[in-house]
């Protein structure tokens, strides 16, 4: 139960961060992606500021050996960069490029009643449950990174 609070806490948290920065918006991020037409630089601040908030966290998560919510502490050790990652990484980046939304400011808009913000949630997790079956079935490796999404 505490565990469920404390990422209810920070889920809310990062999605006022949202609110108040303007990220929920498409525009705003694709005024970003821009770089040839009114470039809007606010996400790389909003990023810098997510960096700032981050950095010391992990330093602190190093140094720990349990979550402050109980639990042990596995922070990312791979460092290789293969073909699921690449993959993903263009699914993504294609995705946020032509829709201007990434997951959690696409969840942020179902809140305000976005008319593309449920369309976008629900096309989110049925790529999410096409991974699950692809890497379950195929990718017998992948079966743990597929639970963990």
């Amino acid at each position: 139960m505490k565990r469920n609070l404390f990422a209810l806490a920070v889920g809310l948290i990062f999605g006022l961060g949202l609110c108040f920065s303007g990220m929920y918006q498409p525009a705003k991020v694709t005024g970003f992606l821009d770089l040839a037409g009114l470039w809007d630089p606010s996400l790389a601040f909003v990023m810098g500021g997510a960096i700032v908030v981050a950095l010391p966290a992990f330093w602190l998560a190093r140094r720990r050996s349990a979550a402050w919510v109980g639990g042990a502490i596995e922070l990312p050790t791979k460092r290789a960069i293969d073909a699921p990652l690449v993959v993903g990484a263009g699914v993504f980046g294609i995705g946020w490029g032509l829709g201007g939304v990434c997951p959690a400011p696409g969840v942020v808009d179902l809140g305000f009643f976005s008319p593309g913000a449920a369309a976008f949630v629900v096309a989110m997790a049925a790529g999410m449950l096409i991974y699950r079956a692809a890497a379950g079935r195929r990718l017998p490796g992948l079966r743990l990174l597929a639970q963990d999404a």
